[in-house]
């Protein structure tokens, strides 16, 4: 397998491929990332994504049946592998970590 580290990018397309479930597709992906963050983001830079943490063996992808919205093509859809499940993990444990590692006066402090 190759890299075992999420990038923060990558962390929030792996998530999301686990919130659309079994409607994860590139456009679907895309599309939500945008509308929980806020963040503009492009079709192609999902698409890399995926292609990437699939090589990492994060991911799975098989296609789907063919819809009359999408001209008849099918969807490549992405599901998460138990890989990429232990990756969410440890990129949790490790921000979690990291918070609780942070002294309170940090938070007590104000900003001028």
């Amino acid at each position: 397998m190759k890299g075992t580290h999420l990038g923060e990018f990558e962390e929030l397309v792996l998530l999301t491929v686990g919130i659309l479930y079994d409607d994860a597709y590139g456009l679907a992906i895309t599309d939500e990332i945008e509308k929980r963050t806020g963040r503009k983001v492009t079709v192609s830079s999902v698409h890399k994504a995926l292609m990437r943490m699939e090589q990492k063996g994060f991911l799975h992808s098989h296609m789907g049946g063919a819809s009359e919205e999408r001209g008849g093509r099918k969807k490549r859809l992405f599901t998460i592998t138990n890989s990429g499940k232990e990756a969410l993990r440890e990129a949790r444990t490790m921000r979690n970590e990291l918070w609780s590692a942070i002294p309170k006066v940090v938070w007590d402090v104000k900003m001028i």
